[in-house]
């Protein structure tokens, strides 16, 4: 089970090495209009599972707008003790 601190390492791992075939090196490739977009499209499909799905189909909604926003933060050099101190 991966963790929010897990994830943003996984991510920023994946950033540094940039293995071919990589969609998170894809998605950051692409810049932080696409990344945007993406966490756009994940919201409006969060809210709609709320609304009209299971709980588990909601969790998944949940997992890829946190994957997205994770994407985003390592983007813009953002770390998790940079949320945190803002909660």
């Amino acid at each position: 089970m991966k963790t929010f601190d897990s994830l943003y390492a996984e991510l920023t791992s994946l950033s540094n090495l940039r293995p071919d075939g990589s969609g998170t090196v894809a998605l950051l490739d692409q810049g932080v209009h696409a990344i945007g977009k993406k966490i756009v499209e994940e919201a409006s499909e969060v809210w709609m599972a709320a609304e009209h799905e299971s709980a588990q189909a909601l969790a998944v909604e949940i997992s890829q707008l946190v994957y997205h926003l994770e994407v985003l933060m390592v983007a813009k050099g953002i770390t998790p003790e940079d949320v945190y101190r803002e909660l």
